[in-house]
């Protein structure tokens, strides 16, 4: 039977745990995105192999696509925003943790928490960039449905499918206020 396993963290604790980001990132000023890859791939091995908990690996897992916003050769992040993401995973690059990983059962609760913070912080740019991968995935069946390569779909792509997804909301919505307005003639 499971148990449902919840904590809140405060004010006072999120910004215990704020400071600890803003000291790795000094740290790990100028980390390159490979080592960021390599540390993440590493950390999130080491906590399959220590049969860490599901509740902490499911909250690891949640890595995965924050790292691949830099390492995608399709979404091309501007460097502005690629720096934003290395600092706010910055924790994870330094060996050094709260708690040890090779503590059994919760050795990778604080990179759990790290983790969780660092989604909310990046929040805007990982909703986007699921939203890109969501749409990668259903034209790129559809270009294999239609017999055409279905492996070349780009940022370009995604953010022209949403124009016009924009403009044709932006007509049904003018459409619907003209119908309104001439409805009082």
């Amino acid at each position: 039977m499971p148990i449902r396993f919840e904590f809140e963290l405060d004010d006072a604790d999120l910004a215990y745990f704020k400071q600890i980001i803003e000291q790795k990132r000094v740290g790990q000023r100028g980390i390159a995105v490979s080592d960021l890859d390599s540390a993440v791939r590493e950390l999130l091995a080491g906590a399959r192999v220590a049969h860490t908990p599901g509740f902490i690996l499911r909250m690891l897992e949640q890595i995965e696509p924050l790292v691949a916003m830099v390492t995608d050769p399709e979404w091309r992040l501007p460097e502005s925003e690629v720096e934003r993401v290395l600092r706010a995973l910055a924790f994870f690059a330094d060996p050094e943790d709260l708690i040890p990983d090779d503590l059994p059962g919760f050795g990778y609760l604080d990179d759990a928490v790290m983790v969780e913070l660092a989604c909310r912080e990046l929040e805007p740019e990982l909703s986007a960039y699921k939203d890109f991968c969501a749409f990668r995935a259903k034209e790129s069946a559809a270009r294999r449905a239609a017999g055409g390569p279905a492996d070349d779909v780009s940022r370009r792509d995604w953010l022209e499918s949403r124009r016009r997804e924009l403009m044709k909301a932006m007509k049904e919505k003018r459409s619907l206020l003209g119908r309104l307005l001439n409805q009082g003639d």
